[in-house]
């Protein structure tokens, strides 16, 4: 898997059988049942990466099914069957395109052979060890009421839920929209939303020293967000990045 490069040597390459593509080190499993748009900067959208993704959808993923305190057994064996075909295809680590899928991380990394990063959420212990102690993480979601009752949390690392600041997007019209899968959405009106929520959550929260936005529609939105609070803001699209970054290295050139 990490073999090759373009500087070949004079002797025959090999690929695993059933291979059919090269070049996708993200592998990023979709919902297979959507009713909603994916603008550049979400997960779903090939244009937000600077590199290469294989996208898959899974059937039996949805709103419904993932973003829910319950584990369906069928989404679970979807994930692990997707998951072992991109790696199959040459990806070195699995992306689950919705911050819910951690329901599932822990019964998926122990059959697979590739690192696994189920949901942006997996980026809060890091970011609660690079600030003062007693600074919190405020986390913006598409459903704050699922995601405290689920072990989203807990399985991505945060065993003090009261280091983080929850809250959920649901109230806004268009995330209604989304959650209910109408097809359609405003994103002006839902980035208008989520920067209220942000701006009210600092407003209260004096101790927030950085938000994470969870959904993986809210990387489009998370440039306002900063623009409004002036605090680091981490997403999908970083931890993505920061993955990509350690799965395909770079050369460095300069002098001394």
């Amino acid at each position: 898997m990490y073999s090759y490069t373009n500087n070949f040597k004079d002797e025959d390459v090999y690929i695993n059988e059933g291979r059919v593509m090269g070049g996708v080190a993200i592998g990023i499993i979709l919902f297979g049942q959507t009713g909603y748009a994916f603008p550049p900067g979400s997960v779903e959208n090939a244009t937000t990466f600077n590199f290469p993704v294989h996208f898959k959808a899974i059937e039996a993923a949805s709103v419904g099914s993932v973003v829910s305190s319950r584990l369906d057994p069928v989404v679970l064996e979807q994930l692990i069957q997707t998951g072992n075909e991109m790696v199959q295809q040459g990806c070195r680590a699995i992306i689950g395109a919705c911050g819910y899928f951690a329901n599932y991380l822990p019964d998926v990394v122990k059959v697979m052979d590739v690192p696994c990063f189920f949901s942006s959420l997996m980026q809060v212990p890091l970011i609660l060890r690079s600030m003062t102690p007693g600074k919190k993480v405020g986390v913006i979601c598409a459903n704050g009421s699922v995601l405290t009752s689920a072990p989203v949390l807990k399985n991505c690392g945060v065993d003090d839920p009261s280091s983080v600041v929850i809250a959920g997007a649901e109230i806004l019209p268009e995330m209604q929209k989304i959650l209910t899968g109408v097809s359609h959405y405003n994103p002006v009106k839902l980035e208008q939303g989520i920067v209220e929520i942000a701006k009210q959550m600092v407003s209260e929260n004096h101790d927030i020293g950085s938000l994470l936005l969870e959904c993986t529609l809210f990387p489009t939105h998370a440039r306002a967000v900063q623009d409004a609070v002036r605090l680091p803001v981490f997403d999908f699209s970083t931890l993505i990045n920061w993955v990509y970054s350690a799965v395909v290295r770079q050369s460095f050139s300069g002098y001394m």
